[in-house]
């Protein structure tokens, strides 16, 4: 049991630690003696001011001890320890816990545990016997299908079916993720949905205020598979969407029926003045009635 209070002998010996502590530490870092703890029955730590100046608030902790019955003290060890307003560094936490969307950059490589979570097995034929390999089975013939046919109906009665061709089932196979190690799990596509519901979903500002869903809007682009229930992409340039995963109940102000430009209306056909069967017109009709009133000055003479 651990005692509370500090052995006389390796209490007093203050000199003792600190000749040890300047010998570990060098004379210009160590300064005063800030106090005595008992560490167990006899065996003390005396402590000392740390003068390097990227370590304030540290301190330098030299432990004694000596045996039972002795009067010798003993060196145990000699430490740098942070102090109560020592700057220490943030907690270390692993890398996998950092990682953060974004940070990933050309050439870099994100591995993923073998337990992942967002992953489960996935089915290539390599561990079943009856199918050696899944590229063998999807190219594999058919019984009673010749080569190049689409579709062979089975002979026998009451035997009405259709045998899809080999690059039918290579579709669907590809589609249900056959052939890869490991697929989506459920746990994983529920993640991947709730984290793209939480980005363009219908509780953002941008749907809230928008005027109708992404659902009837024109520039939505279909997806396949049990997420095309819930989710399209967005291939309006305009939009804070644009080429991105987007809620059907997500929507902004760039919806394709929300505002429907009126159509420019069609400028009235020109109309020219017909002047064929007019008389011309004087362009100064005023003056030319006024000279012809004037009379000359040798009439005027002759009158008179």
């Amino acid at each position: 049991m651990r005692s509370r209070t500090p052995d006389r002998l390796c209490a007093e010996a203050v000199d003792v630690a600190l000749a040890v502590t300047e010998e570990a530490a060098g004379p210009q870092s160590v300064g005063e003696h800030l106090g005595v703890v008992a560490e167990g029955d006899r065996v003390v730590t005396h402590f000392f001011a740390c003068k390097e100046p990227a370590y304030r608030g540290w301190r330098w902790a030299t432990t004694l001890t000596r045996a039972s019955r002795a009067k010798v003290v003993t060196i145990d060890e000699t430490v740098l320890l942070p102090g109560d307003d020592a700057v220490l560094a943030p907690e270390w936490v692993p890398w996998s816990e950092r990682l953060r969307p974004g940070d990933m950059g050309p050439g870099d490589l994100l591995p993923t545990e073998a337990d992942d979570l967002r992953l489960e097995p996935g089915w290539t034929g390599e561990d079943d016997e009856r199918f050696p390999g899944f590229p063998e089975v999807v190219g594999a013939e058919v019984p009673g299908v010749s080569d190049g046919a689409e579709t062979s109906e089975a002979e026998g009665p009451g035997q009405d079916f259709v045998v899809p061709t080999p690059a039918t089932i290579s579709a669907v196979a590809a589609e249900l993720g056959m052939g890869r190690p490991r697929v989506l799990s459920r746990y994983g596509l529920h993640a991947a949905a709730d984290r793209w519901e939480e980005q363009f979903g219908a509780k953002t500002p941008m749907a809230q205020a928008a005027p109708a869903n992404c659902v009837s809007c024109g520039f939505l682009v279909a997806i396949k598979g049990s997420l095309s229930q819930a989710f399209g992409i967005c291939a309006n340039e305009f939009s804070p969407a644009d080429g991105r995963l987007v809620s059907l109940s997500y929507g902004c102000g760039g919806h394709s029926e929300a505002a429907v430009m009126p159509k420019t209306p069609a400028p009235p056909p020109m109309v020219l003045d017909d002047l064929a069967e007019t008389e011309p017109l004087a362009l100064h009709p005023d003056r030319t009635a006024s000279v012809d009133d004037e009379a000359s000055p040798a009439e005027e003479l002759g009158h008179s």
